[in-house]
């Protein structure tokens, strides 16, 4: 008998116990005097804070902080991280957020001791090492994008993002030009629109055609000398590659706008097409989402963003650069601040563990294997959209890139269960949920990313599940079953409707809500 692989991303052994009995909170742990940290006698006499701050900044009351012992904190921490999925324990196939495994040669080299025990305060000539680093990092950045320079302060994609648009206002503003317009796919991520409106631009919606790609003539309706750029992702968030990229170049250009490359789905294109041979001006990447740093929950990201060579006297500042040579012949590095600079977006350099990280990654790979990375991901991508196409098919029928939207419309339109439902219930068999209905253009959107990570065993154990949820769905019996899914996870399914209505944010009223409820 041939031996049947098992798949590797699926977590349904994972020790839970029972997983429903509910975390208690910080604050219910606390006891009136315990503490987790203590402070050696350093001998300096205690000072009231009354007697240095002034009486309008200090509190009324004292603040109300949990007190729990150090043994007690380590203990509900880890709890709740048992209690939580992550791409360490499977698959984790969230459309357009690249949730793939991280190589922990990374996690090595982003603890060596020559990097850690330094503090970004130090002289420059004390901390050569980084300033390296961070040049190194800049410079195969620019390799990977095309462009002339780069900036790593930004601490995430979203602040990346504003970045890229302060630079063009910037740029604009030098130009002589009053530009209000920002213009945006109608499947674009929702952090661009977000984005345009916090730089003080208006944004502009662009409808795709039929064919899930921008249409070109509505486009260019839109373009006029108001317009300060259009902000883009390509492939986009359907998985598509907008085929029109240099029509679309030359039209934005010819209005004196600029091109900004959201950097989201870099993973589809690494060492196949670079943003800026396709006429991008300015580029942001999610490092953590590409470059090898686990993600998700609020952090850590990184989001560097490149420029064209028009733009390089707009990056913020200040920035590490090879300043000059050491006595030795060796290159002496330190800070430039650019010409024209928009000034820091950053106290102080970046995130810096994941620029470690992210420079291991590519030194790791190199260019050969980056391309490698992104075509595997395009690979998995695509025998997975056709693996379940028959239950969920495509939005649109087509090779696709790194990620591929499905729908759950006609799986609803039969037996009522919705794209939600299908996610919900897919946790069930140890597979984090895809996205669901996003991008908004398509009905009851499932969107998939496997990622280049995924073994084929793996694949094949998400479509299995996929199917056997879609045969589910065909009686009664198993629809009662998905509406009521998930039941193996510790937090079952949420009456989201209820939660919207009654939402309590605070803490003391789920306190006294849960207490109530008990008397």
């Amino acid at each position: 008998m041939a031996q049947k692989f098992q798949p590797g991303g699926r977590a349904g052994s994972i020790p839970l116990m029972d997983g429903h009995q509910a975390e208690p909170t910080i604050f219910e742990l606390s006891v009136p005097g315990r503490s987790a940290a203590s402070f050696r006698t350093t001998g300096v006499p205690f000072s009231p804070p009354s007697g240095t701050i002034p009486s309008a900044l200090l509190r009324d009351i004292d603040l109300d902080m949990p007190e729990v012992s150090e043994r007690d904190l380590v203990a509900h921490f880890t709890r709740l991280t048992h209690r939580q999925f992550s791409v360490d324990l499977g698959a984790y196939p969230l459309g357009s957020c690249t949730m793939k495994y991280n190589p922990k040669f990374a996690d090595i080299a982003a603890t060596a001791q020559g990097l850690t025990n330094i503090h970004p305060c130090q002289p420059e000539s004390t901390i050569q090492g980084w300033l390296e680093l961070m040049t190194t990092l800049e410079h195969y950045f620019c390799e990977i994008t095309g462009m002339a320079g780069a900036t790593l302060q930004p601490a995430a994609g979203a602040q990346g993002e504003l970045t890229g648009l302060l630079i063009m206002k910037a740029y604009h503003k030098d130009q002589g030009r009053q530009r209000k317009n920002v213009i945006i796919p109608d499947s674009a991520h929702g952090t661009n629109p977000a984005s345009v409106t916090l730089s003080g631009y208006t944004p502009i919606t662009v409808k795709s055609g039929p064919d899930g790609l921008i249409d070109l003539t509505a486009l260019k309706g839109l373009l006029d000398e108001d317009t300060a750029g259009i902000m883009l992702t390509n492939p986009n968030t359907l998985g598509l590659f907008e085929r029109e990229i240099l029509e679309i170049s030359t039209a934005v250009h010819g209005v004196g706008g600029l091109l900004y490359y959201d950097g989201a789905n870099l993973n589809a294109v690494m060492g196949i097409v670079r943003p800026g041979d396709m006429g991008f001006d300015i580029v942001h990447s999610n490092l953590h989402k590409t470059f090898a740093t686990p993600h998700g929950g609020g952090g850590p990201g990184s989001g560097p963003v490149a420029v064209s060579n028009r733009l390089l006297d707009f990056l913020p500042g200040p920035k590490p650069a090879a300043i000059g040579e050491n006595p030795d012949g060796s290159k002496r590095f330190g800070f430039v601040i650019p010409e024209k600079s928009i000034g820091r977006i950053h106290s102080f350099h970046g995130n810096s563990m994941v620029l470690v990280r992210a420079l291991a990654y590519m030194m790791y790979y190199g260019g050969l294997g980056l391309t490698e990375v992104s075509q595997i991901a395009v690979l998995n991508a695509n025998w997975l959209r056709k693996r379940i196409s028959a239950a969920y098919p495509s939005a649109h029928d087509e090779i696709c890139m790194h990620e591929f939207v499905a729908s759950a419309a006609m799986l609803k339109k039969k037996t009522g269960i919705r794209g939600l439902d299908v996610a919900k219930k897919l946790l069930e068999f140890g597979i984090h949920a895809p996205t669901v209905y996003f991008p908004l253009v398509v009905e009851e959107a499932l969107m998939f990313e496997p990622t280049e990570t995924e073994s084929l065993q793996t694949l094949g154990a998400i479509a299995d599940a996929l199917d056997e949820i879609a045969e589910l769905a065909q009686s009664e019996e198993g629809r009662n079953a998905i509406h009521q899914a998930p039941t193996k996870t510790p937090v079952t399914r949420l009456d989201e409707a209820r939660a919207a209505r009654t939402l309590i944010s605070t803490f003391d009223a789920s306190i006294e809500t849960a207490r109530s409820s008990l008397n």
